[in-house]
């Protein structure tokens, strides 16, 4: 299946600009359920409800408000809050380059792929000089009535964009307690060290299937031929015994499975 261009519009930084088009990177595969009535299995919807009388609500009777911290409701209208959206634009501005080890994992949120709009020379010179810099674009823009902070970078010749968190969303790691309780030993180190270095290999990302979902479509497919699927029972047991132990039978069963293997 062809990707499809969800946005268009240009990067900018300084005098330069190249035009490009986007494409989201990931697709969710979630299992989405119809919900029907029992008796007739017709489908049943969601309305909004007063909970004083049971009601429903029509949605152009329906005031938004926000809650302060002190409880308090703040009405807010639709002509105010469209007066607060940013003016519309086509351009993805860059701010500065940076080092990609300025940027921790737990800010980046979603990825999308950029494309030539037209003028690919300028597209794939920008790539290159992202990948022989190797540095991150800080860009900004606006999409669909919303501003957007990310990462521009370059992905096997290719550009990507990935947005990012705003201040206030990413908790710190500082936050965590420190650990309690009595230091490691050098036996438990040296056995977790063990253990990762048996499972150090190559990495097949198309093994990191959703098997919640496969078993679900199985089940469809077979009930729709009016089969009977039965699913074997995983059965979980708790090892017990010291951090050493646990570790030791970690690094022997993974190394037990790497023969076999």
């Amino acid at each position: 299946m062809a990707a499809r261009a969800m946005w268009k519009g240009q990067i900018r930084f300084g005098d330069v600009d190249v035009p490009v088009k986007l494409y989201s990177a990931v697709q969710g595969q979630d299992v989405h359920f119809r919900l029907l009535h029992e008796k007739d299995l017709q489908p049943v919807k969601q309305e909004m409800v007063n909970p004083e009388t049971g009601r429903v609500v029509p949605y152009e009777k329906i005031q938004r408000a926000y809650q302060t911290e002190e409880g308090d409701l703040i009405l807010l209208d639709d002509e105010e809050l469209a007066e607060l959206e940013p003016p519309a634009s086509r351009e993805i501005e860059i701010t500065r380059f940076v080092s990609p080890e300025a940027i921790t994992h737990e800010w980046y949120d979603r990825p999308y792929y950029l494309g030539p709009d037209g003028d690919d020379a300028q597209y794939f010179a920008l790539a290159a000089a992202l990948a022989k810099k190797k540095v991150e674009g800080i860009a900004r823009w606006v999409m669909r009535k919303k501003e957007y902070v990310g990462a521009l970078l370059e992905e096997d010749g290719y550009l990507m964009l990935i947005t990012l968190r705003h201040a206030g969303e990413v908790i710190p790691v500082t936050a965590l307690n420190a650990p309690k309780g009595r230091a490691l030993d050098q036996r438990e180190v040296n056995m977790a060290k063990q253990l990762v270095s048996a499972l150090e290999g190559e990495l097949d990302m198309t093994q990191f299937r959703d098997e919640y979902r496969d078993r679900v479509l199985e089940l469809v497919e077979a009930k729709a031929e009016g089969k009977v699927v039965k699913f074997p029972t995983v059965e979980r047991r708790e090892e017990e015994g010291s951090l050493a132990e646990m570790l030791a039978r970690s690094v022997k069963a993974t190394k037990q499975r790497r023969v076999r293997g």
